[in-house]
């Protein structure tokens, strides 16, 4: 899958790196560079892209102001020189979040996270139109190897930095592949799968024992963030005997 793309950044020579890094990467089609993020804004308005590698720290309109103005279709890998922008970056929905200097290692990888979301979100959009062909399982990538995962047995799936850790019943060692939680998010069914806290979605059928506003897996403790307590809370009245 090619993915159209555009680079937002105040900086020339940051832009003429990420223009050399798309022109290596041959799932990516560069659309347009910005150097300004209000024309930025218009720009991608008359020329939809897939996805945006966007500055934070920029005059007039940061770029997590602008995240907030561009379509819900167009996804965002953020690039900046600071650090303490990354929490704002996830919040703001971010595929990735790449901190400068970038190298083409980083880079690749975040690219890669957006074509695997893109590809999931494509499969899902096919299913929703054909529901009675709806997928019971799925494949992840895993130290060269290509692993079939069924979704009756994910017990909880936890987000680590670049990858995703998939816990499985019967299985003593998780399954470590390069995927984001949005992706997975996005693709799993809303109605099985929930994320309950930025690092961890869980199986909603798995759940046995919450205790103390966590989830309980084992020896394993998986936080309930407030925002989503409500939602669980509300999951186990919908089950339970009164």
């Amino acid at each position: 899958m090619k993915l159209r793309c555009a680079i937002i950044d105040d900086e020339p020579l940051a832009v003429s790196l990420l223009e050399n890094y798309v022109g290596k990467t041959d799932f990516l089609t560069l659309v347009s560079t910005y150097t300004n993020a209000i024309q930025a804004l218009n720009g991608i308005k008359e020329e939809p892209v897939d996805l945006l590698f966007l500055d934070i720290q920029m005059p007039e309109l940061s770029g997590l102001e602008l995240a907030k103005l561009v379509d819900n279709d167009t996804r965002i890998i953020f690039t900046t020189a600071f650090s303490q922008y990354a929490l704002e970056g996830f919040r703001a929905n971010a595929l990735d979040y790449l901190l400068k200097p970038i190298s083409y290692a980083d880079f690749l990888q975040a690219a890669t996270k957006a074509q695997q979301w893109f590809e999931l979100s494509s499969r899902k959009q096919e299913e929703e139109m054909n529901p009675e062909e709806k997928p019971t399982f799925f494949y992840v990538k895993s130290e060269y190897r290509q692993i079939r995962i069924e979704m009756k047995d994910i017990i909880y799936i936890e987000g680590l930095k670049d990858y995703v850790k998939i816990y499985l019943t019967g299985q003593p060692k998780a399954i470590l592949s390069l995927l984001s939680m949005r992706a997975l998010e996005d693709f799993l069914p809303a109605s099985m799968f929930k994320r309950v806290h930025r690092s961890f979605i869980i199986n909603l059928n798995k759940i046995a024992v919450v205790e103390r506003g966590r989830i309980v897996f084992g020896d394993t403790y998986i936080p309930i963030s407030d925002s989503n307590r409500e939602m669980i809370q509300t999951y186990i009245n919908q089950h339970s005997i009164l």
